[in-house]
């Protein structure tokens, strides 16, 4: 715990990049604002690994500099059995997650997901300056609930441009989900602290950007593999895919 905590104090003197692809990341520097934002994310990271709270005990960088992953019931598609897990770290406002999702996912989808070679499982990192990321990773969640996830989350990444409130609103609407129950999902702040552990993970993973992906062999808790970061082309996945299967 104690080599964790210093992990913070470091962290705490860094930036987190914009998404691959967002036009912020071409700003030579960030507001007092977003650097506040950026502060008090770190300190509530810092906060639930004191409290010895789920992320420290479920990744970590082995001596080997492998990746160690816990999944922890997150949403998965494909097979449990699959030999190799995939997980995505992803913000639903960042350009570059949705470049990977339209672009790239469906040839992984189709290839690996659907025959059985692969786990797909989807982790959360809304970035500070999105400011309905955190909102719209809690949506998702909510829309699990009604066993929707998947279809909010493809709702989401195609219109990573429209995500206000009155959008999440209308894309729950779409799904014909019942709203009462969804509304006070996300009001009531269900996953809230579900969000911001998945951000402490990958912080302990030291990624800071989005869409960011460890890729490996299945284990019987989660996965140990290797971490891949961007919008990448498929021939990348694929390489990363079969130096995994090895």
């Amino acid at each position: 715990m104690r080599n964790l905590l210093a992990i913070v104090p470091l962290a705490l003197s860094l930036t987190f990049p914009a998404c691959a692809g967002d036009k912020k990341s071409e700003e030579p520097g960030i507001t007092r604002q977003q650097a506040e934002d950026i502060l008090n994310e770190l300190r509530e990271i810092r906060k639930l690994l004191e409290k010895g709270a789920g992320p420290s005990a479920s990744a970590l960088i082995g001596a080997d500099g492998k990746v160690h992953m816990k999944i922890d019931g997150s949403p998965a598609l494909g097979s449990k059995a699959a030999p190799l897990t995939m997980v995505e770290f992803t913000d639903y406002q960042c350009g570059f997650c949705q470049r990977f999702h339209k672009v790239t996912f469906p040839e992984i989808r189709k290839k690996y997901i659907d025959t059985g070679k692969v786990r797909f499982v989807s982790r959360d990192l809304p970035l500070s300056f999105h400011s309905n990321a955190s909102r719209a990773a809690e949506a998702a969640r909510c829309a699990g609930d009604q066993n929707r996830f998947w279809e909010m989350r493809d709702q989401f990444v195609t219109n990573a441009e429209n995500l206000s409130p009155g959008d999440i609103e209308g894309y729950a609407r779409d799904l014909k989900l019942d709203m009462s129950a969804f509304k006070s999902c996300v009001d009531g702040g269900k996953y809230a602290e579900a969000v911001k552990s998945d951000a402490a993970m990958a912080s302990l993973l030291r990624i800071n950007g989005t869409p960011a992906f460890v890729i490996g062999k299945t284990t019987p808790e989660g996965v140990e593999g290797t971490i891949l970061t961007g919008a990448l082309p498929l021939d990348a996945f694929e390489a990363q895919l079969d130096e995994a299967s090895h």
